[in-house]
């Protein structure tokens, strides 16, 4: 737990990436219209969830007024909103709503995390910028002894991933995708992420992420009787 609080507080203090720090800083002043009467969060956001966790979740980065607006990984946006609606009902979340950092929800048996922990302009971060953040979820991962499964939102987690965990060949992105390193390291399932864009067309229902949330509780060897909350 200490080296969790250690990881955070250097994650929330970050300035590697001068192009981030002006871009999550400049949305933080200018705002939303919808949320012109709030503070922004406006730094890089940690990961968040169960210390004993055995599925790890890897986004791509925090949305500009969402993980960047509350200091939480996905919350305060719509991927949010199906994401966690989905971690609740399969046991992962105490409720299925995220709203902020004081809401009182629990995660219980995963943890939450981004590849890129500040929002990029165009939500596309930059190689350098991806492999400044990557040490974070790669000591997460460390730290996080009891993981299993990385679930990997989206192919640019998936890469991600790939590169923390050192996999070569890199096995191929796919929704429902599988790879076992066969050594030790965690399992990599995929998952197509919980955008607007996937979610909206379809591509992406809330049946599919039921299916790989319950794989990733049987790959991790979670009873979920026993483990929801």
């Amino acid at each position: 737990m200490e080296e969790l609080e250690r990881i955070e507080r250097e994650v929330v203090e970050c300035r590697r990436c001068p192009r981030l720090v002006e871009w999550r800083e400049r949305v933080a002043r200018e705002k939303r219209r919808a949320f012109a009467d709030q503070e922004y969060w406006a730094r890089p956001v940690p990961g968040f969830g169960d210390p004993d966790a055995a599925v790890y979740l890897l986004g791509l980065a925090p949305a500009a007024h969402g993980g960047n607006r509350t200091g939480r990984v996905f919350t305060g946006d719509r991927s949010g909103d199906f994401l966690f609606a989905a971690l609740h009902r399969a046991g992962f979340a105490s409720q299925p709503t995220s709203v902020g950092r004081d809401d009182g929800l629990r995660l219980e048996g995963a943890w939450v995390a981004a590849a890129v922990r500040c929002p990029p302009p165009r939500n596309r971060p930059l190689p350098p910028e991806r492999d400044n953040c990557l040490p974070y979820s790669a000591r997460e991962l460390e730290t996080l002894s009891g993981v299993r499964v990385v679930v990997c939102l989206g192919s640019f987690a998936w890469d991600a991933a790939c590169r923390i965990l050192a996999l070569r060949p890199r096995p191929r992105f796919g929704h429902m995708a599988e790879h076992d390193p066969g050594d030790g390291r965690p399992l990599l399932l995929g998952s197509f992420h919980p955008s607007q864009q996937n979610t909206f067309t379809g591509r992406l229902t809330p049946a599919m992420m039921d299916r790989v949330l319950e794989r990733a509780r049987e790959l991790a060897g979670l009873d979920r009787a026993a483990d929801r909350p």
